[in-house]
């Protein structure tokens, strides 16, 4: 196999909403009151709903900007390149990227909808979170059939309300809903409760996959506002950890043994010490801690194969080992716009860490186990495989001339002393961008 020859799929990406998104969906008052894209005086973006600001319009959405740039958080639609919120010029960079198709995570809504979580008037939340899923799939996804998984959102404050969501998501074509790791942040039951059994039935029932999105229910820890925010960069993807443990005890993965469960954004290298940890604790404390996976005769390690798969974008380390992950449970992902990204040059980093593997494994990592994972069939059936490879993805942007150069931007800016950036810098910048909002909207 040569590198143009592989079909990559990346399975985490980000859409930074464009201020029309809900116009073909909504009308009159449900129009009026859904989220809206406002400017300020001095021409920066936010969101507002139902009271709530949401000062950030594309969280850390510095793809196509130079290094230097990558810390400066933008502050207006006009600070992006296209393909954050339009369509098509997102195709334009997934071709230039060598990506032949892309699952895309909501920002202005929150990765899980949190956005309508907040909101006081459920009514409303509810009405205007499924205008998001419609608009997501009917203009964002099917704009280009096969180029994009489908994603629901959940109105999970309200179980029945839920459960109706689920049902009419199926029947429209989505496979895939995004849920909190730990909606106890959200006020929420832990995913533990009774209170979900429905829920993990309907999605169970639809033949649907549940992605988890790092950070929307358990933050990265760092250690203190004065350390390097390097660090916090470094350990961000082994967070997941902690979020995949509480998940690998519901006791609805032996109920529902094919029920799936997507990590995105967590990588891979710290996957096999995390099931051989998992093991020893169960073995060692398992039958005081009168353990689920006793009485149903499996190991931690086997359901962690089982049911759960992991995303990587750079993980060479966790490639060498991918016997120990799962060759079955492992998809690519970009992560565009975010500064990790690996773009315009996706594939040719790809290609470099994919060397030790098989053509098969290389087929499953790169868009067979996603095709499965997420139900994703709707790929080959409105597009030919020789149109989505690398190859021919690379083709279509240079005859259309996609520009890749780096370009400033522009933005709020963390620090300007010589010194490392740290943590506190970053949440000093972003608690200040949100004051002065705040106060604008008091003064207005």
């Amino acid at each position: 196999m040569k590198m143009e020859d592989m079909v990559v799929i990346s399975t985490d990406d980000h859409i930074c909403e464009p201020g029309n998104m809900f116009d073909n969906q909504l009308s009159g008052e449900l129009l009026a009151s859904a989220p809206k894209l406002r400017t300020d005086p001095r021409g920066k973006n936010y969101w507002e709903y139902q009271g709530h600001i949401r000062a950030s319009i594309g969280l850390n959405a510095v793809t196509g900007r130079p290094f230097e740039e990558y810390g400066m958080e933008p502050t207006s639609l006009d600070q992006l390149r296209d393909g954050c919120y339009d369509v098509h010029a997102r195709i334009d960079d997934m071709d230039v990227n060598g990506i032949a198709a892309s699952l895309c995570f909501g920002n202005s809504i929150g990765f899980d909808g949190q956005t309508f979580h907040k909101a006081a008037d459920k009514r409303l939340a509810l009405r205007h979170m499924q205008a998001w899923n419609d608009w997501h799939y009917d203009e964002w996804c099917m704009a280009y059939p096969g180029r994009f998984i489908p994603l629901g959102i959940l109105p999970t404050w309200d179980q029945g309300a839920t459960i109706t969501e689920i049902n009419r998501l199926a029947k429209k074509g989505v496979r895939t809903v995004s849920m909190n790791e730990n909606p106890t942040v959200q006020g929420l039951p832990s995913i533990h409760n009774d209170y979900w059994d429905p829920i993990y039935k309907a999605i169970h029932d639809n033949d649907m996959t549940i992605v988890c999105h790092i950070g929307s229910g358990n933050p990265a820890p760092h250690a203190s506002m004065e350390t390097p925010i390097e660090a916090w960069i470094s350990t961000m993807p082994m967070s997941v950890a902690q979020g995949v443990a509480d998940w690998l005890q519901l006791e609805e993965l032996h109920q529902y043994p094919d029920l799936r469960i997507v990590v995105s954004e967590g990588s891979i290298g710290w996957v096999p010490y995390l099931m051989e940890r998992a093991d020893f604790s169960n073995w060692r404390h398992g039958t005081w801690t009168k353990s689920r996976f006793q009485a149903n005769a499996i190991k931690p390690s086997e359901v962690l194969k089982r049911n759960f798969c992991h995303c990587f974008l750079w993980d060479p380390y966790g490639l060498k080992n991918l016997s120990e992950v799962g060759e079955d449970n492992v998809t690519y992902e970009v992560d565009y716009p975010h500064s990790d990204a690996l773009w315009p040059d996706a594939a040719e980093m790809l290609w470099q860490q994919v060397q030790g593997l098989t053509d098969a494994q290389i087929e499953k990592v790169t868009h067979l186990n996603a095709i499965r994972w997420f139900r994703f069939d709707d790929m080959f059936r409105h597009n030919q495989r020789e149109d989505l490879t690398v190859g021919a993805c690379h083709a279509r942007a240079r005859a259309k001339g996609v520009d890749t150069a780096p370009k400033s931007s522009g933005g709020a800016t963390p620090l300007t002393d010589d010194r490392p950036v740290t943590s506190g810098d970053i949440i000093g910048m972003f608690s200040a961008h949100a004051e002065r909002r705040a106060r604008e909207m008091a003064d207005a």
